[in-house]
C-alpha cells in the first residue's frame, strides 16, 4: 500500500505522459504496482451507514436539562450533572458537559480575528517560514527552503517567492520582485 501523496505524484506523472517503467523507476514500485494505482485511479471513500450504539444513558434527563439551561442560561455542567446524579443518573460527566455545549444559547458569534482596515499603500506584512526539502536529483540529502510572503494590508494582495537564504540581500530582492 502506498500513501497518498505518493499516489498523487503516480497519477499526476502518468497524466503528463511519462511511461509507467519511467514511473516505476522513479518511485521504485514494481511496474504492476504502478499499473494498479493507475486504473484504479483515486476515488472518494466510500462509507457504510452509521452503527447504531446502544442508548444513552442522559436521555431520561434531557427535557430536565434542557428546561433548566433555558431558565437559568449560567449554570455550569459540573452543578447541573450534581442535580441529575442526585435523581439517579450514572453516566459521565463529559457527556452532559457536550449536550449542554449543543444546547446552550449561543451569546452571539465570537469573532475569530479583530481586523483592522488600513488605507491603500500604507502596510504590508512581511514573514519568512522555513521548510525542509528532499530533492529528487540529491538523494538522501535535505536542504533548507525559506518562502518569502508579503501581504498587502488593504487589498490582502498575496506575494510568495521560495528562496535559499534569508539574509537582507534575498530580503530586499523579494521585496522588489513583489512590487514588479
Amino acid at each position: 500500500m502506498i500513501r497518498l501523496g505518493e499516489m498523487m505524484m503516480i497519477l499526476e506523472l502518468h497524466r503528463q505522459g511519462v511511461s509507467i517503467t519511467a514511473i516505476a523507476r522513479r518511485t521504485g514500485r514494481d511496474p504492476k504496482t504502478i499499473r494498479k494505482y493507475i486504473e484504479r485511479g483515486v476515488e472518494a471513500p466510500v462509507y457504510g451507514p452509521r452503527q447504531v450504539g446502544r442508548p444513552s444513558k442522559l436521555l431520561p434527563y434531557l427535557n430536565f436539562l434542557r428546561e433548566r439551561v433555558t431558565a437559568f442560561p449560567d449554570l455550569t455542567a459540573s452543578r447541573l450533572t450534581r442535580e441529575i446524579r442526585e435523581m439517579g443518573y450514572m453516566g459521565a460527566y463529559t457527556a452532559v458537559k457536550r449536550y449542554l455545549a449543543a444546547i446552550r444559547p449561543e451569546n452571539g458569534p465570537k469573532p475569530f480575528e479583530v481586523r483592522f482596515e488600513t488605507p491603500p499603500g500604507v502596510q504590508a506584512q512581511v514573514d519568512f517560514a522555513r521548510f525542509v526539502v528532499h530533492f529528487t536529483d540529491e538523494p538522501g540529502i535535505s536542504r533548507i527552503v525559506w518562502l518569502f510572503s508579503l501581504v498587502l494590508g488593504h487589498s490582502r494582495f498575496l506575494f510568495g517567492r521560495y528562496v535559499m537564504h534569508q539574509d537582507l540581500q534575498t530580503l530586499l530582492r523579494c521585496h522588489m520582485m513583489a512590487f514588479e
